[in-house]
């Protein structure tokens, strides 16, 4: 079968690697490299897709979700009047995910590699995949060579590659610069709000907005906190809801550091073998 090991390239240091030793093990003649483009990506992420298909000697096709259903991320969170729900985010969902599926419905291929690295939590997270989505045929170079994100990072500078600027900038993920990641957590925002209030801003007014439609809160995060929780009251908006005082906004949490985050690759919700992170256990993840 000709071009039959299908590479997922997300635009983060991880794929990037990942994509490069497959091709390193089957030949550029039987590898394709495709990103999945949410329209939603830092501008410097298609630099870094040109300098990683130039290091490849591949060209890095395109597929997206945006176009067909959606015009734009925010028709999906209005589309559903939600930012996350139980198997994470609503936006992962519907233009990674279900745009991966339905290419694999559509192509043939051996092999589907991810760049899952070498850490527990993505183990697990191979293994969930492995086990529960057999279909995908997926393998992982990065935990077969060991290579943990660091790995990762002196790999492509040794390759005289410029990293993602979001790394630069203190981000721990190349994840949707267009808005802010909805999976950031409480550090995250608190960086965005610093960094980019303008970008914080504009998700402060989504939230808003969605909670209207909905009738009833929508955030992206909340609090873990004993008090909040025997309150009930564990939502925290980014910006104050008039409407909802009794809710914190983020002005109301302690500092917290970026934390890493799971690189939005086409395949979310595949970490049921692992037990909550600390950036997931901010998140608000909505079960109706």
């Amino acid at each position: 079968m000709n071009r039959d090991i299908v590479c997922w390239w997300s635009g983060g240091i991880t794929s990037a690697v990942a994509c490069k030793k497959a091709i390193e093990i089957y030949g550029k003649e039987r590898c394709r490299v495709v990103m999945i483009d949410t329209h939603n990506e830092h501008e410097d992420t298609y630099r870094f897709k040109v300098d990683c298909s130039e290091w490849y000697g591949i060209e890095i096709e395109t597929i997206s979700g945006i176009g067909d259903k959606y015009s734009k991320i925010q028709d999906v969170w209005e589309k559903y009047k939600s930012l996350n729900v139980a198997h994470g985010a609503i936006c992962s969902t519907e233009l990674k995910r279900s745009v991966r599926e339905a290419w694999q419905r559509d192509n043939e291929f051996t092999h589907q590699v991810f760049g899952f690295e070498f850490e527990k939590k993505e183990f697990n997270r191979g293994l969930s995949l492995t086990m529960n989505h057999p279909a995908a045929k997926p393998i992982y170079p990065l935990l077969m060579y060991g290579l943990n994100k660091k790995d990762c990072i002196k790999i492509v500078q040794d390759a005289g590659l410029k990293i993602p600027i979001m790394y630069e900038m203190g981000f721990k993920n190349n994840n949707c610069f267009g808005t802010g990641c909805v999976q950031g957590g409480i550090g995250y925002w608190q960086k965005m709000k610093r960094d980019f209030p303008d970008k914080f801003e504009e998700m402060s007014n989504v939230e808003h907005k969605l909670t209207a439609m909905r009738g009833k809160p929508v955030t992206m995060l909340k609090d873990q906190s004993k008090a909040a929780k025997e309150s009930g009251r564990t939502l925290v908006f980014l910006r104050k809801h008039p409407d909802y005082p009794e809710y914190k906004c983020l002005d109301d949490m302690p500092e917290r550091k970026v934390q890493p985050l799971f690189e939005c690759n086409g395949f979310c919700g595949t970490n049921d073998l692992n037990e909550r992170t600390e950036t997931e256990g901010q998140i608000n993840f909505q079960f109706d």
